[in-house]
């Protein structure tokens, strides 16, 4: 397992794909306490353990960490259904992309169980993988100054959904009104790490 120190408090756990990640993250996050994190937070391929007292002592438990296959998956994860209106003003680019139909685009898509993998970009906007293998979206060549919350989206690997207008360069397929981040909720994200997702229809 690669690991490298990050500041004085830090490890970053470099991982090879989403997969890695996934295993990764759930295996970290069972052993933080042991490993002396505060705190474990995945990212597209990295798991940073922040809040380590000691960091010398936690790459050497991370060196000799094993992530047996699958880490994670013999627990079933809370599912989350967003209700989706197939309305995207990019819906029939999806389906060039991906040379079917947009009614395909939509079967695909609800098909499909999505896990967050990873949250970034604005509070509560959850990168989702679990498309079909060889199923990715370009972003658009020229970003939206501002997409609307609830829009539905795809870029790369990735499905997510706005959880507040924003610009962005995402490809559009659907609008939700499901509220994805409250301030005052003592979890603000509805999407967070480890979370399974189904689109159904609204």
């Amino acid at each position: 397992m690669r690991a490298r120190p990050v500041g004085e408090h830090a490890v970053l756990v470099e991982c090879d794909d989403a997969a890695d990640v996934r295993a990764t993250y759930a295996e970290i996050r069972l052993r933080a306490s042991d490993l002396g994190a505060v705190e474990v937070v995945p990212a597209a391929r990295t798991v940073l353990l922040d809040g380590l007292v000691d960091v010398s002592a936690a790459l050497t438990a991370i060196a000799d960490l094993q992530v047996p296959a699958g880490a994670g998956q013999e627990v079933p994860a809370r599912l989350v259904e967003i209700p989706t209106r197939y309305d995207g003003e990019d819906l029939d680019e999806v389906a060039r992309q991906w040379e079917v139909s947009t009614a395909d685009v939509v079967r695909i898509h609800q098909a499909a169980t999505f896990t967050v993998l990873f949250c970034g970009f604005a509070p509560g906007f959850a990168y989702c993988t679990g498309l079909p293998d060889g199923l990715t979206v370009s972003r658009r060549p020229d970003p939206r100054p501002k997409v609307p919350a609830g829009a539905v989206a795809l870029a790369g690997e990735y499905t997510s959904v706005y959880p507040s207008a924003s610009p962005g360069g995402w490809q559009l397929i659907g609008t939700t009104g499901i509220e994805l981040w409250r301030l005052d909720a003592e979890e603000p994200a509805l999407l967070t790490p480890g979370t399974r997702i189904r689109f159904v229809d609204e």
